[in-house]
């Protein structure tokens, strides 16, 4: 989860990559709860920010709030704090599917 060519010595830092993949596991987490057992939520559009590095081995702590619902359409707005402050913040948008729905599609 860290790229290394830019932390140096110190061993890295967070790859944004890897602070998206967090802000939507941690945005699909948010919505379990409520879903029925047989429905997940995949994502669709992302618009982020990268505002800060955090260098590995540091604690990063992620947050989704649920800000608008159209249908099966969730639009989240989300946020990545280590301890110096906010490090990454934007929207997601993710829609309710039913497990399996997409088996048998076209790739």
């Amino acid at each position: 989860m860290v790229t290394r060519h830019v932390g140096g010595a110190r061993g890295g830092v967070l790859m944004t990559p890897a602070m998206i993949l967090l802000m939507e596991e941690t945005a699909q987490e948010a919505t379990r709860p409520h879903l029925p057992e047989d429905h997940t939520t995949v994502g669709f559009e992302i618009a982020v920010r990268h505002l800060a590095p955090t260098l590995l081995g540091k604690e990063i702590s992620l947050t989704a709030e649920l800000v608008a619902v159209d249908g099966r359409k969730l639009l989240f707005s989300v946020a990545a704090h280590n301890e110096h402050g906010k490090i990454g913040e934007g929207t997601l948008r993710r829609t309710i599917v039913k497990l399996g729905a997409l088996e048998g599609s076209p790739a």
